[in-house]
């Protein structure tokens, strides 16, 4: 019995041949254009690029339509330092008087000062001239 086992056991054993390619028939050597295979036009992806362009085309006509008024930015901006500028210095200066022990001292400095800092930045505002005037014309 132990030579009909170890028969079983010693079957030829023969080398991986690789040589008919892949499941199409194509060999790595045969395929290395690196070319994308053509396919076959689809309807469907025709008519997802027709619906696209034609959404972007109306995306940009509504981006044309909205053009924002510089003055409106610089208003915005004025407006953002004059209440910014306050409420981060009282909100500094109640955070150094927590932290020391003086109340209103730190707090009102820091007010004013925040305040000064929101006034000096809307005069920077206020010399520079906007995107769309580029200063006084001759």
């Amino acid at each position: 019995m132990a030579v009909s086992i170890s028969a079983m056991f010693l079957v030829p054993v023969r080398p991986l041949d690789f040589s008919r390619g892949d499941a199409q028939g194509r060999r790595m050597a045969e395929d290395e254009t690196g070319e994308v295979p053509k396919l076959p036009p689809d309807s469907r992806l025709e008519s997802l690029d027709e619906r696209l362009d034609r959404l972007q085309q109306a995306e940009a006509a509504k981006q044309a339509k909205t053009v924002v008024d510089p003055n409106m930015r610089i208003a915005q901006l004025v407006i953002g330092y004059l209440i910014g500028g306050p409420l981060g210095g009282a909100l500094i200066g109640w955070g150094l008087d927590s932290l020391f022990g003086t109340f209103p001292t730190f707090f009102l400095v820091m007010l004013f000062v925040g305040f000064g800092v929101g006034v000096v930045n809307v005069m920077r505002i206020s010399k520079t001239p906007s995107d769309g005037a580029s200063g006084p014309k001759s």
